[in-house]
């Protein structure tokens, strides 16, 4: 009798890791709620949050969590996210917990401090907590604060994930004049040029 060889497909594997991500944030969230610490979820998660509000299928994945707290509740952070499972650490400037000693920064929860720049040279800093609201198990950042903080990044994905809340409808040529000039004109050019 030969022993079967059990290969995972690929698309397995994916939802697979989309589960972990899910339960790695659901994890950290309800910590950080159990100790009392305020967070909002940020980043990526949260896109997929609001997408998902309008179309489950134009939700898309992402490897990490971003949580943005206070700077002041670091160590309490710490101290509820430690018990869960997580292990905090520093690499190349950025604050994160790791899924267990042998997590990886790739997939981490990346800590983002509320009212504060993520880069020196960024047009704007994060928002305050209070904007801010509760999503189904979670605190996510509201729809402004998230357009405001992906127009900032303004990264590759930052305008992927622009273009998907173009896409469903949340953002369109109105949302412009809510926000200060320069994070307006790059919102302007997205608008214009979804595909490009």
């Amino acid at each position: 009798m030969t022993d079967a060889v059990v290969t995972t497909s690929g698309w397995e594997r994916a939802a697979l890791a989309a589960e972990k991500v899910k339960e790695r944030l659901l994890r950290s969230t309800a910590a950080l709620a159990r100790a009392g610490v305020p967070y909002a979820v940020a980043g990526g998660n949260a896109v997929a949050e609001w997408v998902g509000r309008v179309d489950e299928d134009a939700v898309r994945n992402t490897r990490d969590v971003d949580i943005l707290i206070r700077r002041t509740d670091l160590e309490a952070a710490k101290a509820a996210l430690e018990p869960a499972g997580f292990v905090y650490c520093r690499s190349f400037d950025v604050e994160m917990f790791l899924d267990g000693p042998d997590g990886r920064p790739t997939s981490a929860v990346h800590v983002l401090y509320a009212g504060e720049k993520v880069r020196t040279n960024d047009l704007a800093a994060t928002p305050d907590l209070a904007e801010s609201e509760a999503a189904e198990g979670f605190q996510v950042v509201s729809l402004h604060a998230l357009v405001r903080m992906k127009l900032t990044s303004y990264r590759d994905k930052d305008r992927t994930h622009l273009r998907d809340l173009i896409g469903v409808g949340l953002i369109d040529h109105a949302w412009p004049a809510r926000l200060p000039a320069e994070l307006a004109a790059r919102l302007k050019q997205l608008l214009d040029n979804p595909n490009g």
